[in-house]
C-alpha cells in the first residue's frame, strides 16, 4: 500500500477541502488523515492530509502533475507531495558535547526514526568513537576563522555526493553560513537552551543559576541568517529551584535538550512542520 502526505497552503476561500478530497478519491486514494487552519491575520489557509493508495503501481509523477494542473492552478497553492515510500537522508553535525548524539543514534538503531543517516559529521575528533560504535561514516572537518570557507566547501561536497535531505546540529558549536543555509532552506534543525538571549556566553547555566531562575528549557528551531532565531518546531521547560545545583541545571537541561530536538527531528521527518513567514504550524 502506497501513502502519500500532502501539505499547502492558500489565500483561504471556498470549496478547498472538497476540492483536495475529490481529487484523492478519483484517484483512487482513501484519506486516513487531514487537518487544516485559517490564519485570520493574513487570510492564508493551511493543510495537511495523509491518503493511502492500495494499488502497489502508484504513479507519484502523474499524481503530482495532475495536481498541479488542476488544483494548484486553481486555487493558486503552494504545495509539496511525499511518499512514505522514501525515507529522507538526515547528516548530523556535532562538536565535543555528546549526549544528543548518542540520543538520537539510540533512536535510530531502535527504528524510532524513519530516516536514514549516512554520516556524521564534526570539527572535533572527541566523538569518531560514538559513530563508529553505531557504524555511522564519520568525516573530520576542522574549522578555524583563516580555514572556514574551505570547510564550508567540504560540508558542502559531503552533503550533495550522499544527496542528504536536511540537516541536524546536535550541539554542533559553528556558526552555519549563510551559503549552506540558502541550500537547505528550513532544513537545518538546531537546539539550544532556552535562556537566549537572556543568558548568553559559554556558560549559560551557570549564569541562570547566579540569577536563580526557576525554569530552565531547551528549543529547536531551523536555522536562517538571523543567528538563534530561526523558526521554532519544538519547545519544552523544566521547573528548578535554589537546592539544586549547578550540576543539576546542567543534567535537566540536557534531558531536555534530547527530547526536544528528538521530537523536533521527528515531526520533521513525518511531514508534520510547515513554515510561513519565520513562524511554524506543527500538525500533531
Amino acid at each position: 500500500m502506497n501513502k502519500i502526505t500532502l501539505l499547502m497552503h492558500c489565500q483561504d476561500q471556498s470549496g478547498i477541502i472538497a476540492a483536495v478530497s475529490n481529487f484523492i478519491a478519483e484517484h483512487g486514494g482513501n484519506i486516513v488523515y487531514i487537518d487544516q487552519h485559517v490564519d485570520r491575520e493574513q487570510n492564508i489557509f493551511f493543510m495537511r492530509l495523509e491518503s493511502e493508495f492500495v494499488t502497489d503501481t502508484l504513479d507519484l509523477d502523474y499524481l503530482k502533475n495532475t495536481f498541479k494542473t488542476t488544483l494548484v492552478k486553481q486555487f493558486a497553492m503552494k504545495w509539496r507531495i511525499y511518499t512514505s515510500e522514501i525515507q529522507p537522508k538526515m547528516a548530523i553535525f556535532v562538536s565535543k558535547y555528546d549526549h544528543c548524539l548518542y540520543d538520537i543514534l539510540g533512536r535510530y538503531k531502535s527504528g524510532e526514526l524513519h530516516v536514514e543517516i549516512p554520516f556524521i559529521l564534526s570539527n572535533h575528533l572527541d566523538l569518531k568513537p560514538i559513530a563508529e560504535s553505531f557504524g555511522v561514516p564519520f568525516y573530520h572537518v576542522p574549522v578555524t576563522k583563516d580555514t572556514k570557507p574551505e570547510a564550508e566547501a567540504k560540508q558542502l561536497e559531503l552533503l550533495k555526493k550522499h544527496k542528504i535531505d536536511f540537516i541536524v546540529l546536535a550541539r554542533y558549536m559553528q556558526i552555519i553560513s549563510p551559503k549552506l543555509i540558502n541550500e537547505y532552506p528550513n532544513k537545518i534543525i538546531n537546539i539550544h537552551h532556552s535562556f537566549l538571549p537572556a543568558f548568553v556566553g559559554a556558560k549559560p547555566y551557570h549564569s541562570a543559576y547566579k540569577r536563580g531562575v526557576k525554569i530552565i528549557g531547551a528549543t529547536s528551531h531551523y536555522v536562517t541568517e538571523d543567528l538563534d532565531a530561526g523558526p521554532i518546531i519544538e519547545q519544552d521547560v523544566a521547573r528548578v529551584s535554589h537546592t539544586q545545583a549547578i550540576d543539576d541545571l546542567i543534567a535537566k537541561g540536557r534531558d531536555l535538550e534530547k527530547i526536544v530536538l528528538a521530537t523536533a527531528i521527528k515531526h520533521h521527518i513525518n511531514r508534520k512542520v510547515m513554515v510561513f513567514n519565520n513562524k511554524t504550524l506543527i500538525f500533531y
